[in-house]
């Protein structure tokens, strides 16, 4: 039985976000969640977002990408990220906006580009992996640009570029990024390809 509830999700689809939003949650409090260091944290959020956003559509992926923001702004709440939290203790509403919003719209993104390239992957198999990439490039993307944006003309931004050596806000951001961003891109890649192309035969709209 596979009936459709008022969100044109499938009982089944539906309970695959259910478990997916848990996992999110759960991870959340782990450091498979979030590694924290002193720059950066690392993170594997995004694969679950990739998941969603890939078997179950923009919908889905806009709410998974929620659910993964607002861990990350309950880690500047309570302090779980130096980072984060040092940011919050300046301007609360640039938090929030750096947080919440740069994730749904990784989430809700990754997924319609995953869509189109599912159209014209004749494999069927290269667009789980690209999708799975994008999603932890997008989040990088947003969040960073997002950072620049709110956080450049701080004196806490301000100090950290000094230690690279005053760079310009692009060379910042790579230097920044650098290891982690590859790491979690390479991750939500191969991981975020291999389980969607799987979900995709039993859970996901896309059968092949």
């Amino acid at each position: 039985m596979n009936k459709k509830v008022t969100s044109g999700l499938s009982v089944r689809e539906m309970t695959a976000c259910g478990l997916l939003t848990g996992l999110l949650l759960v991870m959340s409090f782990t450091p498979i969640g979030y590694f924290h260091t002193l720059g950066l944290d690392i993170s594997l959020m995004m694969i679950p977002v990739a998941i969603g956003g890939m078997i179950l559509g923009p919908k889905v992926g806009l709410w998974l990408g929620f659910v993964f923001g607002a861990t990350s702004f309950q880690q500047a709440l309570t302090g779980a990220s130096w980072f984060t939290a040092t940011l919050w203790n300046m301007n609360p509403v640039g938090t929030f906006l750096l947080c919440i919003p740069t994730r749904m719209l990784m989430g809700y993104l990754a997924s319609v580009c995953f869509q189109l390239l599912h159209k014209v992957d004749k494999s069927k198999t290269v667009c789980y992996f690209i999708g799975g990439f994008l999603t932890a490039f997008f989040n990088t993307v947003f969040f960073m640009s997002a950072l620049l944006l709110l956080f450049w003309n701080t004196e806490f931004i301000q100090n950290l570029n000094t230690g690279f050596g005053g760079l310009n806000p692009f060379l910042f951001v790579f230097a920044f990024v650098g290891i982690n961003g590859a790491l979690e891109m390479s991750a939500s890649c191969v991981l975020g390809g291999i389980i969607s192309k799987v979900l995709a035969r039993t859970v996901g709209k896309r059968r092949v």
